[in-house]
């Protein structure tokens, strides 16, 4: 909530741009980023323009052409970001500020319970061979890319896909649940809407997490306009989080991989942020 008080925090009107890491952001972020190669020609960019580069993107929502002048350039900047997401960069600092997260709200590192919900996104124009399918979300009306992203009780993100549209929630939940390679060994709990509720979705998960259980939080049928509903509300917030990144508008990206490397970037974005508002 701004207040008077709490306003200056998140002041960021002194920087070149709003989207630049501040000094305590970037103390946070440059010992994870990985050192030059060694042999052939020194690295002559600087690391830390780099990621301005990447967060201009992110939060403004701009081609990677119309990156300023006083940023490195757009094939530098792009080409960081594809290595970045190769390599697992991308993954190991998000990673590693997840744990701090939780150690600084007092929890224990590795969650016990989690949330799971899905967002449907429009694409925007492309189209071709070398870009991947997007479907119909006949539900929502959409046609685009759908988020499917599992969250911990705090609303941080722990593991996501992106995949077509038309995919129903059971089956891309499967996937997320599927695809998680034992990264979170101690998760009890699964809470979820009425979308992943049967017996496709419970035996898939039963195979992918057999030590889970899986919670169906339902809507009342007799509940009229907008309700909160116990622990779903927490990934619906998450989010409304990573939609202030103005490059999650619409589904942009020609690749799924690019589409999931950006969705990391807003939740290290706002990890940044809240380790580094912290009173």
């Amino acid at each position: 909530m701004w207040t008077n008080e709490n306003r200056t925090r998140y002041d960021r009107s002194k920087l070149r741009y709003p989207s630049d890491v501040t000094d305590a952001e970037w103390a946070l972020v440059g010992p994870l980023i990985p050192p030059a190669k060694r042999g052939g020609g020194k690295r002559t960019v600087e690391m830390r323009a780099v990621v301005n580069g990447l967060m201009y993107v992110l939060s403004t929502g701009c081609q990677w052409r119309a990156i300023p002048k006083d940023l490195p350039p757009k094939s530098t900047v792009h080409g960081y970001f594809d290595l970045w997401t190769y390599d697992g960069t991308l993954d190991r600092i998000h990673h590693a500020l997840y744990v701090k997260c939780r150690e600084a709200a007092g929890r224990e590192a590795s969650p016990t319970a989690a949330v799971i919900d899905s967002q449907s996104v429009k694409s925007a124009e492309k189209g071709g061979n070398r870009i991947d399918p997007h479907g119909y979300d006949a539900g929502k009306k959409i046609k685009g890319k759908k988020r499917h992203i599992l969250v911990d009780t705090i609303g941080l993100l722990l593991h996501a896909l992106v995949h077509p549209a038309d995919i129903q929630d059971r089956d891309g939940g499967v996937l997320v649940l599927r695809t998680m390679f034992g990264k979170f060994p101690f998760l009890q709990k699964l809470f979820a809407d009425g979308g992943y509720q049967g017996p496709q979705f419970r035996d898939a998960q039963k195979k992918a997490l057999p030590f889970v259980d899986t919670e169906i939080v339902k809507r009342s049928d007799a509940a009229k306009g907008f309700k909160v509903l116990p622990r779903r509300w927490v990934v619906e917030r998450t989010f409304s989080w990573l939609g202030r990144c103005r490059r999650l508008a619409k589904d942009f990206e020609n690749l799924n991989r690019k589409a999931l490397a950006f969705l990391h970037l807003a939740s290290i974005r706002l990890m940044l942020r809240r380790l580094c508002n912290q009173v």
